[in-house]
């Protein structure tokens, strides 16, 4: 079997006045997620706990991201969580914090057989 990717999805997630990364990182999955109604398991006749997700996101500060609240937003799948260097952090006109922008990219692959012909 091969890992073959079907779907990306992106999104963006905001956190407008606590500047929690983890919240930011968790809106940008859903923004990813809730846009689109995609069967593609049942498409490919799979069990929706055979898809892979692999899902990056991208904030200015990866350590304050907890991972496993990330996890905890896939109802099925074999979800994997990367926290890179990202997003954006936009300073407020009255200097008392900053606007957390996350991006995220959810990469959904199976394991199947490659098709020749």
């Amino acid at each position: 079997m091969t890992k073959k990717r079907v779907v990306t999805e992106f999104g963006m997630g905001t956190s407008l006045r606590r500047e929690d990364y983890t919240e930011a990182a968790a809106r940008a999955i859903r923004d990813a997620l809730w846009h689109n109604s995609l069967n593609v398991a049942e498409l490919f006749d799979f069990p929706k706990t055979a898809m892979i997700i692999d899902v990056e996101v991208g904030v200015q500060k990866p350590d304050a991201v907890d991972k496993q609240a990330l996890l905890a937003l896939f109802p099925y799948g074999q979800p994997a969580v990367e926290v890179v260097q990202g997003g954006l952090n936009v300073p407020k006109p009255d200097g008392s914090g900053v606007t957390v922008i996350a991006n995220a990219a959810l990469k959904v692959s199976f394991d199947m057989e490659p098709t020749h012909g």
